[in-house]
């Protein structure tokens, strides 16, 4: 039943993903941010000034400049009076704009937020540790931005793939099962890329040099090559088994089998049903229900398995009620061991409807921008 309360999506877009020092390097996150805040603002139809806040997910914000979120909202020509965040919740970053936006509408705080994500990884500096208090003699370490803010777990200080690693052993996932996902995520993505399914969400970018203009539309990350009659694509079983691991000496996951470091942005309208209406608009879906869970840190990957379970309880659904579903391919174990999880406790996981269009392995993982993407 339908309800003047109801929290709404009246508009969505995103940008292009691009690989590390790629297709979107002259771009930072935040005008990534205001390109996908522009074209979704657009396409929902909404008058700008109804906007209340923009909330955006971001990770790495070293170095891209005081108030990211905010300069991604003027950077979209809203008006001065919409205030601006940015929420930091790794690869959940996204996701947890979204649902903030949606606590406020409930709480009755505003009835129009501009919801999503960006990042700019090729943009992330590398920083000296100790340099402010002066560095006297000796030799001295940089650091990565993108991997200590972004890819480092701060709790078991190892990087994000011993993580992933740790997931596979304990759910007993194999090197073969996680390439075969990874090469079954860029089959999808480049059948999707092909068919055009992505064209509606996607917002081109253009990028200009001083000799020429090109307009950035496709997702680089997706191993295929596009043509007019289709794609061919561009890895295969042999190539991931060929590829050596890359976190441990004995370990299963690869650049193969896991994202690599990307680019880009994505937005959502987010709105009660009351304020379309008087605006005349149109939802796009509506925003059932979200929860979290939060699981001890070496099991974070084992998290989403928690949440899903938790929220169909609270909306009164099962798996079965469920026509689509998108998980964030953080690393094809943690997407298996997720699947895994919920097949064990009887949930009846099925994976013909699981990132139908492919996931982040193909799609890309600009980590502050994968969860409004999703």
């Amino acid at each position: 039943m339908m309800s003047a309360n109801d929290v709404v999506i009246l508009g969505a877009a995103r940008t292009p993903t691009g690989k590390m020092s790629g297709s979107l390097l002259s771009k930072t996150a935040p005008e990534l941010g205001a390109i996908a805040i522009e074209a979704a603002v657009s396409r929902s139809g909404i008058d700008p000034d109804t906007v209340y806040e923009v909330l955006l997910g971001q990770v790495v914000q070293a170095g891209a400049g005081q108030a990211p979120a905010r300069q991604a909202a003027l950077g979209a020509g809203l008006p001065n009076t919409v205030g601006a965040a940015a929420i930091n919740k790794v690869c959940g970053s996204g996701l947890k704009a979204v649902m903030m936006a949606a606590n406020a509408i409930i709480a009755g705080e505003a009835d129009v937020f501009v919801a999503g994500g960006m990042e700019s990884m090729s943009h992330a500096p590398y920083f000296v540790p100790g340099a402010r208090q002066g560095l006297r003699y000796g030799h001295v370490e940089m650091k990565d931005a993108v991997l200590h803010d972004g890819l480092w777990c701060a709790f078991q200080q190892w990087p994000m793939g011993n993580s992933a690693e740790f997931i596979a052993k304990e759910f007993g996932i194999t090197r073969e099962q996680m390439d075969e996902f990874a090469l079954r995520s860029h089959e999808k993505a480049a059948a999707a890329t092909a068919n055009g399914r992505f064209a509606a969400e996607i917002a081109p970018i253009e990028i200009k040099s001083r000799k020429s203009s090109v307009t950035v539309t496709l997702d680089e990350p997706i191993r295929a090559t596009f043509s007019d009659s289709g794609y061919e694509l561009g890895t295969n079983m042999a190539q991931l088994a060929k590829l050596p691991p890359a976190f441990t000496p004995d370990g299963a996951v690869t650049a193969g089998n896991a994202p690599g470091l990307n680019d880009g942005a994505a937005a959502l309208v987010v709105a009660s049903r009351a304020a379309a209406e008087q605006q005349g608009l149109r939802p796009l879906a509506r925003i059932v229900g979200y929860t979290l869970a939060a699981v001890e840190p070496l099991w974070l990957f084992d998290a989403p398995a928690h949440a899903m379970p938790k929220l169909l309880q609270r909306i009164g659904w099962t798996l079965d009620d469920v026509d689509l579903i998108e998980l964030n391919e953080a690393f094809a174990a943690q997407a298996l061991a997720n699947g895994a999880r919920l097949t064990r406790e009887g949930h009846n996981w099925n994976w013909d409807k699981v990132n139908v269009n492919g996931g982040a392995i193909a799609l890309g993982h600009p980590i502050g921008a994968s969860g409004a993407r999703v």
